[in-house]
């Protein structure tokens, strides 16, 4: 994912560079004259949280060299270096010094998301944001915020999900550094991210979550098989292949239940049926996981996502990042499994309108 904080490029640094505080400053300046003050407490922990991550990270290459880092820490930084000139050198993603920096926290989540959506609607509510344009989600670097955010919208009606997100990427604009907060996912997650984030780096298109989510966790796909396959390791790629079945499984899942409301939520029917049928179709969803994991051999993997309170935002969390997935794959093969021309095919579907982008990612998703 990606976080509104980026109106200055700058570099990651171990202390404060000069200039600092002056260039947070302009930064809260120019939020204000292009979004009105009552955004700016919004937009001032957003770029308060990014440059205080800033400042609390230190180089990967000082922390190598440090005798007293932990050799398990030792062994996952080193995992990242190679990870980040696979990116480069092997998926055709940017060269900078992204993920060359580690930000040690004291939380489990770096940021935390909120997603909303009407009552009777899996259309999740934009946000806009100067540069970046409409996202289909809010970042808070405090969950307490998030959640008073949250209720907020509860109290207006609409349904709300906070999610805890791991990383997030500032599209280039800075050079993020890799939280302490994924560093011990197992390889194949670990890496999988760094392409993930890398990917939006790549390719960004405003007012479109969807279409961006979708491309970087295709890339992310294809470029952990290729890092398995390179290493021949043989073995990572068969559970990198399972991980990835049960994942498409899981999203399939949630889709088709997005799909049943979304033919729910057009029925001319009173709110107090309309609310009945709702819990009906979450409650079966609830039921097909349940006998989705029997066929998985008891995998609880998911568990701690069907843990929670189910509702339309959820849904809409979900199929953010997994909507289009098949339809990139699809012109993946189209470019021959060539990343570059992926990329420039990526880049000038992009650039059409919204409803010709629609057309064709729908097309390619049914191949």
């Amino acid at each position: 994912m990606f976080s509104f904080i980026t109106l200055d490029r700058g570099g990651s640094n171990s202390r404060i560079a000069p200039g600092f505080f002056l260039r947070r400053l302009w930064l809260l300046g120019v939020v204000l004259l292009l979004s009105g003050c009552s955004s700016v407490s919004y937009y001032y922990q957003s770029i308060h949280g990014h440059l205080t991550l800033m400042h609390d990270s230190k180089p990967i290459d000082l922390l190598l060299q440090d005798v007293d880092t932990d050799p398990g820490l030792r062994k996952k930084l080193r995992l990242v270096l190679e990870a980040r000139e696979f990116a480069s050198t092997h998926l055709g993603l940017p060269a900078n010094d992204s993920y060359h920096s580690f930000a040690a926290l004291d939380r489990k989540a770096v940021v935390w998301s909120v997603v909303a959506t009407p009552e009777f609607s899996v259309t999740p509510k934009q946000w806009c944001y100067p540069v970046i344009g409409c996202a289909s989600y809010r970042g808070y670097f405090s969950r307490e915020r998030a959640q008073r955010y949250a209720e907020t919208l509860r109290q207006d009606g609409l349904d709300v999900a906070v999610e805890p997100a791991a990383a997030y990427s500032t599209l280039g604009w800075f050079d993020d550094p890799l939280p302490s907060t994924v560093i011990n996912w197992p390889e194949p997650q670990l890496v999988g991210l760094i392409f993930h984030e890398l990917a939006h780096q790549q390719l960004y298109i405003a007012d479109d979550s969807a279409f961006n989510e979708s491309f970087a966790t295709a890339v992310e796909q294809v470029g952990v098989e290729r890092w398995f396959r390179l290493r021949k390791d043989a073995a990572g790629v068969g559970r990198w292949q399972q991980r990835k079945g049960r994942k498409q499984e899981f999203n399939r899942l949630l889709l088709q239940a997005r799909t049943r409301l979304q033919q729910l939520y057009v029925r001319p029917l009173q709110p107090v049926e309309m609310r009945r049928q709702k819990a009906v179709t979450f409650a079966a969803l609830q039921n097909d996981y349940h006998r989705l994991k029997q066929r998985w051999g008891g995998y609880s993997g998911y568990d701690h996502w069907f843990g929670r309170e189910l509702n339309n935002a959820r849904l809409a969390s979900v199929a953010t990042y997994a909507q289009w997935v098949s339809a990139f794959l699809a012109l993946l093969e189209e470019s021959d499994g060539e990343l570059a021309r992926f990329y420039l095919a990526s880049e000038q579907l992009a650039k059409t309108s919204p409803q010709q982008r629609r057309s064709r990612l729908h097309k390619l998703r049914q191949q």
